[in-house]
């Protein structure tokens, strides 16, 4: 048993377990800060920050993390979103599961994996680090599951986010100039600049939608607009709501429309999601909607040509709303021979140091920066949009997260949709039946 001095206070620390060699199966009653004591350790580390920023990002954290701690060396394994999703939750059950992973909030990853054992709670952690501190309570309750996994937004803490997220509209400033139309500032106008921008012989909207999950954020910026923040937060959040409220049924035939009006990339259903902001930076797509983790690469492939706004509201001047809130978490494996290490390195990699390198790199900060603005028109823009959106509450949930199947029962339909397959109310449909059978078991 030692103990070490981090700021923070006195902490007792000692190894997680009996047996120093077993992975821990929960979280262990005194923990250590001390990273230099802990010997050589190899940290496996599992992300999707792949895109440009992100990539940029994660490894000028490693390597200051592991020139701070000499002792460590980080194995990093870097997956596509879709790809880690589909491995996790087998990589967490296996015999040699990697110590750190990004487990994406929701019933459909955060709460299966929560519910199968397979994750640390931080709450122990957090007593050291502060986290819930540093963190509006809003963003660490989307990391927080009960331990049956059957309640997100409370709970117990399973991960900590580095980033905020938002997803808006990026559009390429020299096509407007082209077609002759401004930046929209009403929804009815951005309807119109989809209309004009056809007309014109210019795709309205880069859009690819193969793994299913696109056309769930492109049908929630609508519903967002149709259904209200407040109803969208209570559906999603089992309170309230059905799927097939005329609202939401209405947000589907609106994206019906826009497919059969030509304003989507033709086949979108066979454009993979990560080629959408590649084929829109190649000058496909007037519009293209798509989360702020995409901003660092379009800023780097069309430099000021490319702008960033919120879903534009209803009325001029009204109070936007979009959803969006923080990247996917890091968390702590429950069989981590090294847990006291890997929390270490997510408290540095959520850090306000971290916070700077975010904004150096091109993403959004979860937090404010200590030292440093953003760079380019485009960066501004996003961190003016959170500030904005922060100030008047309008984030809502990624609607995935209100089931565990959601992504496949509702992203499925959605796709039939958009092939001229399915009717809205057949979507709609299907996604209120898993949802009220997830919602009588729990």
């Amino acid at each position: 048993m030692v103990a070490a001095v981090l700021g923070l206070g006195l902490v007792t620390a000692c190894a997680p377990g009996s047996d120093g060699d077993k992975p821990a199966s929960k979280a262990p009653a005194a923990v250590s800060t001390d990273v230099a004591k802990a010997g050589n350790v190899t940290l496996t580390v599992w992300d999707q920050e792949i895109q440009g920023g992100q990539r940029k990002q994660i490894e000028t954290l490693n390597a200051r993390f592991q020139a701070r701690y000499p002792n460590v060396k980080i194995n990093r394994v870097a997956r596509s979103f879709t790809d880690l999703q589909k491995t996790l939750r087998l990589a967490l059950s296996g015999d040699d599961p990697p110590d750190v992973v990004q487990a994406n909030q929701g019933y459909a990853a955060m709460g299966q994996v929560v519910k199968g054992g397979l994750l640390l709670p931080l709450d122990s952690y957090d007593q050291v680090y502060g986290w819930k501190k540093r963190y509006p309570k809003g963003l660490t309750d989307l990391n927080s599951v009960t331990p049956d996994g059957t309640s997100i937004g409370g709970g117990k803490l399973y991960g900590v986010s580095l980033n905020g997220e938002i997803v808006g509209i990026y559009y390429n400033k020299d096509k407007l100039a082209k077609i002759g139309i401004q930046p929209p500032k009403t929804w009815a106008e951005f309807e119109q600049a989809l209309g004009t921008a056809k007309s014109k012989g210019e795709l309205p909207l880069a859009f690819g939608n193969l793994e299913k999950l696109p056309a769930m954020q492109m049908y929630g910026v609508i519903q967002d607009q149709t259904a209200g923040k407040e109803a969208v937060r209570n559906l999603v959040f089992g309170k309230s709501g059905s799927w097939t409220d005329q609202p939401n049924v209405q947000a589907a035939q609106k994206l019906a429309d826009w497919a059969e009006q030509g304003y989507l990339t033709k086949d979108a259903n066979a454009i993979k999601w990560d080629d959408t902001p590649v084929n829109f930076a190649k000058g496909q797509g007037v519009f293209m909607v798509g989360g702020t983790w995409w901003a660092a690469d379009l800023k780097d492939k069309l430099g000021d040509k490319v702008g960033f706004m919120l879903p534009p509201p209803a009325q001029a001047g009204g109070a936007p709303v979009t959803m969006g809130g923080e990247s996917l978490p890091f968390s702590i494996t429950a069989k981590s021979r090294h847990p006291d290490v890997a929390a270490a390195y997510i408290n540095f990699i959520t850090s306000p140091e971290a916070m700077d390198v975010s904004v150096e790199t091109g993403n959004l900060p979860a937090l404010a920066p200590p030292s440093r603005q953003p760079d380019g028109t485009v960066m501004k823009e996003i961190a003016a949009a959170w500030a904005e959106l922060s100030k008047s509450d309008g984030i809502t949930p990624y609607i995935d997260y209100a089931t565990p199947n959601l992504a496949d029962t509702f992203g499925g339909p959605l796709q039939r949709l958009l092939a001229g397959k399915a009717t809205p109310q057949q979507a709609l449909g299907d996604a209120q039946k898993d949802y009220a059978e997830f919602l009588k078991k729990k």
